[in-house]
């Protein structure tokens, strides 16, 4: 099953999980006790690990993982309530043992689209033939070009090209790029480095503060917003939520969207958060709806 129906307050959402394709009948009018009760997408950190030490990643440092066989089954718990898509990260979760083998598993047993987020450093070819037909869409993280990747990432730029080579045999892809001092003056160079790979979209995320970084300053964010005005790159923007929204001209992927109604993290820890950067959230046990709930009662 490649397209699957969810429906929501704003109207009926019809989802193509091969070719991306999204309807929403917004002229149809759902009744309150029908409305999905699953967020549209949910991320997934299923490790913490990762071997490479970005200072500005909000990642939790200590250990963490999460089993396979209740990640599949949350994912299934899921399908069945509305979510259209989850998303694994991390850490990184090409570090996650068996990682091909859940994907495949969520990919055949659901309606979901799977996608991950990765920095490609672990993405061997026998990796990404195990992925393709499993995952539905995948992004690369490249933070800045050339000499700033390279000092930023600790790996050789020439790296991340392979990667995103090797990723566009698996998927159609995106960029992600963290916008913060180092890497905001190097827009047009990420944008036309996305172009010239494949990309289809250049994801800009803002930099948030974590314990030992202060997040992107507002004279960067205003540089960010002037860029985002005036930029005619040749792949589609998108940005993370990030309080940028009044000076950066975005559409509403569903318009008057509740923020859990559209996107819930869980951590590697097992415990489901408004989003990546949120400090407190509620722990799932057998049901994930029921964490959905509990979380949407106290949020």
């Amino acid at each position: 099953m490649t397209s699957k129906v969810r429906l929501s307050e704003a109207g009926v959402h019809v989802f193509d999980r091969v070719s991306g394709l999204n309807v929403l009948f917004d002229e149809v009018k759902v009744p309150a006790g029908q409305v999905s009760r699953a967020p549209r997408y949910l991320s997934v950190a299923l490790t913490n690990a990762c071997e490479l030490r970005c200072a500005y990643c909000y990642a939790p440092k200590h250990a963490a993982v999460l089993d396979a066989g209740r990640v599949a089954a949350w994912a299934a718990e899921l399908d069945g309530a509305g979510c259209l898509g989850v998303g694994f990260g991390g850490g990184e979760p090409t570090a996650y043992r068996g990682f091909a083998r859940l994907c495949g598993q969520v990919a055949g047993s659901t309606s979901i689209a799977v996608t991950f987020t990765t920095h490609g450093h672990r993405l061997t070819q026998e990796l990404a033939d195990s992925l393709r037909g499993s995952v539905h869409f995948a992004r690369l993280s490249v933070d800045g070009v050339g000499a700033t990747y390279e000092r930023l990432r600790g790996r050789p730029f020439t790296a991340a090209e392979s990667a995103a080579a090797r990723l566009r045999s698996v998927a159609p892809f995106g960029i992600n790029t963290v916008v913060n001092a180092d890497t905001v003056s190097q827009l047009d160079e990420v944008a036309e480095f996305a172009a010239r790979a494949g990309a289809s979209e250049l994801l800009l995320l803002p930099e948030q503060p974590t314990a030992g970084t202060p997040g992107i300053s507002a004279a960067d964010a205003e540089r960010l917003a002037g860029w985002v005005q005036t930029a005619r790159p040749r792949v589609r923007l998108a940005i993370s939520r990030s309080g940028l929204e009044a000076s950066v001209p975005a559409a509403e992927v569903i318009p008057g969207e509740r923020p859990l109604d559209a996107h819930m993290h869980l951590d590697a820890g097992g415990v489901l958060r408004p989003h990546a950067y949120a400090r407190t959230g509620v722990p799932v046990g057998d049901s994930i709806l029921e964490a959905v709930r509990t979380l949407r009662e106290t949020a």
